[in-house]
């Protein structure tokens, strides 16, 4: 039997900026978490500034979204108790 094997993905890297100390970095999915909310107020995504170690926090739309999920970010699920 013979076949080809593909190589392994690289991993995928998304580009960040910290608001408290503005340096510029890429960071790997595992790196950030995604919070879906029931509105945009409440749909976000965080992670820590590699450079100054702030936690940062910043909105996510639509399209930010689908990158982070389709990146493998780990996605937290908010439930409105309504």
């Amino acid at each position: 039997m013979s076949g080809t094997v593909s190589p392994p993905l690289a991993p995928v890297l998304f580009k960040a900026a910290c608001p408290d100390c503005r340096a510029r970095f890429e960071l790997a999915a595992g790196s950030l978490r995604l919070a879906i909310g029931a509105s945009r107020r409440t749909t976000f995504y965080s992670f820590t500034c590699p450079e100054c170690g702030s936690a940062v926090r910043k909105p996510a739309g639509e399209r930010i979204v689908e990158l982070l999920t389709g990146g493998g970010v780990r996605t937290l699920r908010l439930h409105s108790t309504v």
